[in-house]
């Protein structure tokens, strides 16, 4: 008898210790549960205190991922290998998430600072009366361009991009909605045009660009354009911001045909384990002291309206990153084009890539 109890507190040693063998491996793997919070975020996209303010505020450990493209991101929430509590996707993504029933509804009774966001900003086509989301960050796609190396050129129009002036002179954002979409605005379309034709069109005056375009880059972008390899770029609004930072010489506009006016989204996936302490990240994060102190770190436009009056007003009144409403209510959010469509985007996008070598 003596024999088998040893045996059975050795069998039962061993099995607590590989359950807590488990569990510190599936923490750092990223899988949350009891006092852990897995948050999975774009890469430099919150100011780092903020992680340990909250962790100090709550009691809560964060675990902090990251991604580099709503594709990826989609890719391994989708494969549930890593359970994430917080997401930051974007628009066109949540779409397609809530399509493939990969979010929770949010009981915003725990998000009271929900008031806080600006009701331009609620209640849009990818998610409407924000059931699954909370918007995180917003801002714009457009022209930035160095005024030295452009001699007065106008760029208020999409169609300077073509002007024989600018020869080898551009850099262009590697995005297919984002390139496809400047050249069906300059064809007065919307960026989320399924008609062929147009996207033929489009097309074709994407390969009547090619001269002029120097490269298409991704996140070196920004270095490059601020150590002035070429005059002109197509970028996000919080990439403008950031080069502008480094090089003021340059300017950022949106041209006046349209663009694309992204949001980028706080999720909970329905894997997530740690669904209060997910509540808790997103009330904190749109508290107005937290919300400007990441802003004013990260260079994205905020959309929350009390944090703005605690920006500095040369941040909150460039009307070139929070413009006003007569602007933004003309520039449009990507729709979800659906797996078929978004495939034959890039596969118009990879044909002017092409026809650039």
């Amino acid at each position: 008898m003596k024999q088998l109890v040893n045996a059975f507190l050795a069998i039962l040693i061993v099995v607590f210790g590989l359950m807590f063998l488990a569990s510190r491996l599936n923490s750092a793997e990223g899988y949350s549960g009891g006092n852990t919070l897995t948050i999975y975020n774009w890469g430099d996209y919150i100011e780092p205190e903020l992680l340990k303010q909250f962790e100090k505020e709550t009691g809560i450990t964060v675990i902090y991922q990251t991604f580099d493209s709503n594709e990826a991101m989609l890719t391994k929430v989708e494969q549930g290998g890593t359970t994430f509590d917080v997401v930051v996707p974007s628009d066109y993504a949540i779409a397609k998430m809530r399509e493939e029933n990969l979010l929770l509804p949010l009981d915003k009774s725990k998000i009271p600072n929900l008031a806080n966001i600006d009701s331009r900003f609620m209640d849009l086509s990818f998610d409407p009366g924000n059931v699954y989301s909370v918007p995180y960050f917003w801002g714009t796609v457009g022209i930035i361009f160095n005024p030295d190396m452009t001699k007065g050129m106008d760029f208020s129009s999409w169609d300077s991009l073509w002007d024989n002036r600018l020869k080898n002179n551009i850099f262009l954002v590697d995005g297919a909605r984002e390139v496809m979409g400047l050249a069906l605005n300059s064809l007065h379309y919307s960026v989320n045009d399924q008609n062929e034709a147009h996207l033929q069109e489009a097309l074709a005056k994407l390969n009547r660009l090619s001269p002029n375009v120097k490269a298409i880059v991704g996140d070196e972008i920004k270095m490059l354009l601020a150590n002035e390899e070429a005059a002109v770029g197509i970028v996000w609004s919080g990439d403008a911001s950031e080069i502008m930072d480094e090089n003021d010489k340059l300017d950022y506009v949106v041209p006046k045909e349209g663009s694309n006016k992204w949001f980028d989204n706080m999720v909970i996936p329905r894997t997530a384990v740690n669904v209060e302490g997910a509540h808790k990240f997103i009330d904190f994060m749109l508290r107005p002291d937290v919300a400007a102190k990441n802003a004013e770190y990260v260079g994205y436009s905020t959309p929350n309206v009390p944090a703005l009056k605690l920006l500095p007003e040369e941040i909150s009144g460039d009307t070139r990153f929070y413009p006003p409403a007569e602007i933004t209510d003309r520039l449009e959010v990507y729709d979800n084009l659906g797996k078929r469509m978004l495939a034959h985007y890039n596969e118009l996008f990879l044909r002017f890539k092409m026809n650039k070598k």
